[in-house]
């Protein structure tokens, strides 16, 4: 049963002791529970568990500014308590979730023994704290996102304070049906856009740019379904190309203000892609179909959510993104419909088999009657050569190619085959069959690289693991591979 924010409210109230100052706040699809005293909440067993369990929804804990430092005092806390020894690069705040983000080369001497180092951060400074470990590489793009989020933390807070009342709305009265209805991609190459309608709910999944063509590169936005675009409920993007995010910025032109969920790493990609798609279609006198300041407007309407990490999307609709194994962070989006009403899954671009970046895509979902599948080489003549294969041609072409003195060019795609060409050639050169020589990078392919290393957790475990212990091993970053 749906609740309303103020049943919502009503339902926290009976759960928590009355003596524990508290407010409730909503984060799109999550549940946040606003409070001076976030360590008597903690102390209280399970009673953010019990609370999640009532309400069906997804509880967060996040303390009230009254007790939150300002950024300068919380730095120095930060600085004072973390000791030298774990090499602090950054330190990032997001004061929308309220949260400090340290980078630094040491995670485990910031954290501290049993975490003794957050909770004294949290205790000090009243913001909440995390820890990553330095990239390999920094990226411009992530770090700009964060800079661009926070510098709009107030107005992102508001927007997900009404994604969140979008889907506690009273129930519209009827039966509940569900409907897909196709605005781009379908016997096609490009422009990937599927439309969902149920009685309750407005999705749109992908929103793509026809490459191919200069007339006619956008969905079919005109569709009856589509329009109003105000009315939008959500939309949901399986990865950053842009055959299936270029044309987002389009929405925000017209008039949508409403959520984009996708994972982190799609969110860095697509803002790469997007703004050099304006920058090559400038230079090639292109009239440009949206501004950078669309694309900067998307970015504050961005909701991440990670793999395996069901949400509310609207009333009655749940999502859940998993390893699709195409790029980096790309997504199978799998929609469960009213309670256990219908299922759907879109698979978005997909690879079956573990490449040098990703692992397979996942093919396993707890319950599916639609199945939404992309096709691009899916013919009956289609043959996509295995890894091993792929490689051992790469490996003898530029074998040949340099015992007789000659250079090899690879026109690439800056983000996913550029890393996993990277990769192959470390591996070349790390084997002794060729003395390694410079590699030139192209155009965009460090800071594509660079967002790879920003995201370790959507890497295999191998390559997780490389980039992470910085052994000499990483092939991002290999000195036998002297990328110029």
């Amino acid at each position: 049963m749906r609740l309303t924010f103020k049943e919502l409210k009503d339902e926290v109230q009976k759960i928590v002791p009355k003596d524990i100052p508290y407010t409730v706040e909503l984060e799109a699809g999550n549940i946040a529970l606003v409070t001076p005293e976030p360590n008597r909440i903690l102390a209280t067993d399970g009673l953010l568990a019990k609370i999640s369990h009532k309400v069906k929804r997804k509880i967060v804990l996040r303390p009230d500014t009254s007790i939150m430092k300002s950024e300068i005092d919380a730095t120095k806390i930060v600085r004072e308590i973390i000791p030298e020894s774990a090499a602090i690069n950054q330190i990032y705040f997001d004061s929308c979730y309220r949260e400090i983000t340290v980078q630094c080369e040491n995670p485990g001497e910031a954290v501290g023994r049993r975490g003794v180092n957050l909770q004294q951060i949290r205790d000090q400074s009243g913001w909440l704290i995390s820890v990553e470990r330095t990239p390999p590489l920094v990226s411009k793009t992530v770090h700009d996102i964060r800079g661009y989020r926070h510098a709009h933390a107030e107005e992102r807070r508001k927007l997900l304070k009404d994604f969140g009342l979008n889907m506690h709305r009273p129930v519209r009265p009827g039966a509940s049906w569900a409907r897909v209805t196709a605005l781009g991609s379908y016997r096609e190459v490009g422009r990937a856009c599927h439309f969902v309608t149920t009685n309750e709910s407005r999705v749109m999944i992908d929103v793509g740019v026809n490459i191919a063509s200069d007339t006619d590169p956008m969905p079919y936005f005109t569709a009856p379904e589509a329009l109003p675009m105000e009315k939008l409920d959500a939309v949901v993007l399986t990865h950053a190309h842009l055959d299936h995010a270029g044309m987002l910025p389009v929405l925000f032109k017209y008039g949508y203000r409403g959520p984009v969920y996708c994972t982190p790493p799609t969110r860095d990609l697509m803002l790469l892609l997007q703004t050099d798609y304006l920058k090559v279609g400038g230079s090639e006198g292109k009239r440009a179909p949206y501004s950078m300041e669309d694309i900067r407007t998307c970015m504050k309407h961005v909701v991440d959510v990670d793999w395996d990490e069901t949400t509310d999307i609207t009333p009655d609709i749940k999502l859940t993104f998993s390893n699709a194994g195409h790029i980096l962070g790309s997504s199978a989006v799998h929609l469960h419909i009213g309670e256990g009403k219908h299922n759907i899954v879109f698979s978005g671009d997909q690879k079956y088999e573990k490449s040098w970046l990703f692992d397979a895509a996942n093919t396993r979902f707890p319950r599916v009657e639609t199945l939404v599948i992309e096709s691009t080489y899916g013919a009956s003549g289609d043959y996509q050569p295995s890894r091993q294969e792929a490689t051992q041609e790469l490996h003898d072409i530029i074998s040949r190619t340099m015992a007789r003195g000659g250079k090899v060019i690879c026109p690439v795609f800056a983000v996913g085959r550029s890393q996993e060409v990277m990769i192959a050639i470390d591996e070349l050169f790390r084997s002794g069959t060729v003395k390694p020589v410079p590699v030139w990078l192209d155009g965009m392919i460090q800071e594509a690289t660079a967002i790879h290393a920003s995201h370790p957790d959507y890497l295999t475990s191998s390559l997780r693991k490389s980039l992470l212990k910085d052994d000499g091993e990483n092939p991002f970053t290999s000195e036998v591979v002297p990328t110029c």
